[in-house]
């Protein structure tokens, strides 16, 4: 009998719910974020992170993990590794709040949609994960599109590309690194406290003074940072530990949408011919990757059933 996982993903048999939770919230990300867009920037990404480690902390200990954040502070090498995954989380909140609040929402979008492509590239180069034949032609017809795409962003592609290599290689590192999700995330928020409590004291020095505490309102919404930061990275964590890299990555396309429709719908920005070429060439390419999987569990179960006779 073996003992009992205390990752909260554990029981679940597959990572496809969180990874679909942990998109859907960072989709719709940017209404809250209007919210607070007149934060500065990188005052806001301190308070995040400042309000991330309480929350994560009472969450270990409602679900008794300390000897399991205790064992990953205890040992060098995921530290270290976990120091990694912090700062690169770090660069991409900064950059993707500044982003937004510049009003510069393709650009973000964009970033998130060059991320998937690569996702299948370190899955199959580093983690030697494997594609089918129509897997690659999705991945193709992906790279398409994000290429029209880029080619008429050229002034921001370094938005872009800042934060498909940030949230792309954090991906990487949360998947190799032998902790559990809360944990490691915990120690993440731990990690990047002492820049952020500077990042939060400088701000306060300022003839502005705090954005957090004058307020009530705006304080509750600072507040309310630590949720939407910890939970959808919390799901990611664990839907990183229990799927293919490369499958994941496609699934991330539902986040870039999101942004894109937002952008459309609430940010007002304008819809040129090429941008919704670009659109309908990436949802072919997930309908692609997505029915090769299915193609494949349906064959797998029925493999299964007639073995079980």
């Amino acid at each position: 009998m073996t003992a009992p996982s205390s990752d909260p993903a554990s029981s679940q048999p597959s990572g496809l719910p969180a990874a679909l939770g942990a998109y859907t919230i960072w989709g719709f990300l940017p209404l809250y974020l209007l919210l607070v867009r007149h934060i500065p920037p990188f005052e806001f990404v301190g308070w995040r992170i400042i309000w991330t480690l309480p929350l994560c902390l009472a969450i270990v200990a409602a679900r008794h993990q300390f000897p399991a954040l205790r064992q990953a502070v205890t040992n060098p090498r995921i530290l270290l590794a976990l120091l990694a995954s912090a700062t690169l989380i770090g660069i991409n909140w900064f950059v993707y709040i500044w982003a937004i609040t510049e009003n510069e929402v393709y650009a973000a979008s964009l970033g998130y949609y060059l991320n998937p492509l690569l996702n299948v590239l370190l899955g199959t180069l580093v983690l030697g994960e494997r594609l089918s034949r129509l897997q690659w032609l999705a991945v193709a017809v992906a790279a398409i599109a994000v290429a029209i795409l880029a080619a008429g962003a050229l002034t921001t592609l370094w938005i872009s590309v800042t934060l498909a290599l940030s949230f792309c290689l954090y991906g990487l590192v949360r998947k190799q690194v032998p902790v559990t999700s809360l944990p490691g995330l915990t120690v993440e928020s731990a990690l990047l406290l002492l820049p952020a409590a500077g990042i939060a004291w400088y701000y306060a020095q300022t003839p502005a003074g705090p954005s957090f505490g004058t307020d009530l309102g705006q304080s509750l919404l600072i507040a309310f940072s630590g949720v939407v930061t910890a939970v959808p990275l919390l799901l990611f964590a664990i839907a990183a530990k229990r799927m293919d890299y490369s499958t994941l990555g496609f699934i991330q396309y539902l986040a870039p949408t999101i942004v894109f429709l937002l952008g459309l719908t609430v940010f007002g920005q304008e819809l040129r011919p090429v941008q919704l070429f670009s659109f309908l060439l990436i949802w072919t390419a997930v309908a692609i990757f997505v029915a090769d999987i299915w193609t494949k569990s349906r064959r797998t179960k029925a493999a299964r059933s007639v073995a079980a006779r």
